[in-house]
């Protein structure tokens, strides 16, 4: 009797937790859209600091931008983001962007030998976290939103060594920008007048001026509709907020003094501040491109309104 009552809560058991595990599915499958869309895409917020780097939120935001930039017909492209968490700090060394380069860029590019003191890519962190954002990115970069099958060569003007990377995911090619007299460039693989060497798709990081941008296109990619995508160029002759050129400006976050600047493809440009708790909240949204120091006076004032001279991150150990 006791044995066959056992059997029977036992059995009773098993199928309550299963009845509750078919509600749980069920309510995943059959969940509205726009409630999974942020699992998938990143949602359209800023993105979590410094979660963001390490949960794959940043890469999936600028994937699902450029996506949907190329999909509307948007071919010449700006993405620019901080390759490292930190990165004003990156020269000396923070043990967030230390993690980021050991965990998750050294990881998914499979670098040769991995992270280590005095490996290359210890000494050139920036140069391969870099490469790192181009892979996350280069899937979209050849199909946008819709799928498609471009093949994307990824060429940098950064410096480290391409045999160490071995895992390079949707990148067909991968190698050196090296310029030419004319203007242009060409890259390991051929370029200029050699058509079977020109690129599908095109990621260029770190480029230089962007008055070099449209030759280097020309130089590089099949024809117009080739989509380009510019990647944390670090140089800029504005010093504003993306560029002059009319390169849509797909994916953008960016520091200013005490918060960021946020803007994610077609969505408007959000001025953030950041709270001394590393929580950012948004204190305004722009419908065109705002001017740098409009954003970066709107930021600190409030800043300095709230909490004088405590909101600092040194101070308040978030790097």
């Amino acid at each position: 009797m006791t044995t066959t009552m056992t059997k029977t809560t036992m059995t009773m058991t098993t199928t309550r937790t299963l009845f509750l595990a078919l509600i749980l599915l069920q309510s995943f499958l059959f969940a509205p859209c726009h409630s999974l869309l942020p699992f998938l895409t990143g949602g359209k917020d800023i993105p979590k600091l410094y979660n963001g780097y390490f949960d794959s939120q940043i890469a999936k935001q600028a994937a699902t931008a450029v996506g949907a930039a190329i999909s509307k017909g948007k071919t010449n492209i700006e993405v620019n983001l901080p390759a490292v968490p930190n990165l004003e700090e990156v020269r000396f060394g923070t043990p967030l962007n230390q993690k980021f380069g050991k965990t998750v860029v050294a990881k998914d590019l499979k670098i040769k030998g991995g992270y280590k003191p005095g490996s290359d890519i210890a000494r050139q962190q920036l140069s391969y976290a870099n490469i790192y954002w181009a892979k996350q990115i280069a899937g979209a970069v050849g199909g946008g939103l819709l799928g498609g099958n471009k093949a994307v060569t990824v060429l940098s003007a950064d410096p480290l060594d391409y045999q160490n990377i071995q895992n390079k995911g949707g990148i067909a090619k991968i190698g050196p920008i090296r310029t030419t007299n004319s203007g242009g460039a060409r890259s390991k693989y051929g370029g200029g007048n050699d058509s079977d060497a020109l690129a599908d798709a095109c990621i260029v990081v770190n480029p230089g001026g962007e008055e070099t941008w449209d030759k280097l296109r020309q130089s590089l990619t099949k024809n117009s509709k080739s989509p380009f995508v510019v990647l944390n160029n670090a140089y800029s002759t504005t010093y504003g907020l993306g560029n002059k050129r009319n390169y849509e400006e797909a994916y953008y976050l960016k520091r200013v003094t005490k918060g960021w600047i946020y803007r994610a493809y077609p969505g408007p440009w959000k001025a953030y501040l950041e709270k001394p708790d590393g929580t950012t909240e948004l204190l305004k949204s722009y419908k065109t491109k705002p001017e740098l120091r409009e954003v970066a006076e709107l930021v600190r004032e409030e800043s300095f309104k709230r909490y004088a001279m405590d909101n600092d991150r040194w101070m308040n150990g978030r790097l």
